[in-house]
């Protein structure tokens, strides 16, 4: 059984890669961030979302001896040529107020015509082995935004977004209707193909 770190201490995220990983039958513990909490949280000073995903990556690797995954993800509105970005979570300016954050793009996107309002939430997925070594995966789903918020669930921007082939934003669809396209169901379903393998090579 191999053990890998999840460098987040969000438990949503480690339930979720657990679950994904418990599809491929793959050897493998996953372990969150709470279970060193000695280890400080990494600060996100990159300019991509590799960058950041790799930053946490390695840090936890290097201060646990484990390989360890992190990943870091926004929403990248096209009339607003990619932003907020890697700055999504403290867009307004206070780190995860997601209610400032919904309101300041949609303020900054109120000019732009309903045929203009593509966006795509973007994740980076990255796996860092103690050794140094590394490996990073993607997963993207585009849409359009809303002019108004609509439904209930979900976090940050969901409620102004609507996936392509859905009439529904992500706050509204069910959380399992949701992680089967997300963007980080699909930048995790990716890395847990390949760690069996990365972690195989690497024993």
């Amino acid at each position: 059984m191999h053990k890998v770190v999840l460098a987040t201490r969000n438990a949503g995220k480690v339930a979720e890669l657990r679950r994904i990983l418990a599809e491929t039958g793959a050897p493998i513990e996953i372990l969150g961030m709470d279970s060193f909490p000695e280890i400080p949280d990494v600060a996100e000073t990159g300019l991509t979302f590799s960058e950041n995903a790799l930053l946490k990556a390695h840090a936890v690797a290097s201060r646990t001896g484990l390989p360890a995954i992190a990943d870091d993800s926004g929403i990248c509105v096209d009339a607003l040529n990619g932003m907020p970005g890697i700055f999504s979570a403290r867009w307004a300016g206070a780190h995860g107020d997601d209610k400032a954050n919904l309101d300041l793009l949609l303020a900054q996107v109120s000019d732009v015509p309903d045929g203009r309002r593509q966006a795509q939430f973007a994740c980076t997925a990255a796996l860092a082995l103690p050794t140094g070594e590394e490996h990073v995966v993607e997963g993207v789903i585009g849409g359009v935004l809303l002019r108004e918020p609509r439904g209930t669930g979900g976090f940050g921007y969901d409620p102004i977004f609507v996936p392509d082939g859905e009439t529904r934003t992500t706050a509204e669809l069910s959380p399992e209707e949701k992680n089967a396209i997300s963007h980080r169901g699909r930048a995790f379903r990716a890395l847990a193909a390949d760690l069996p393998e990365l972690l195989r090579t690497s024993a």
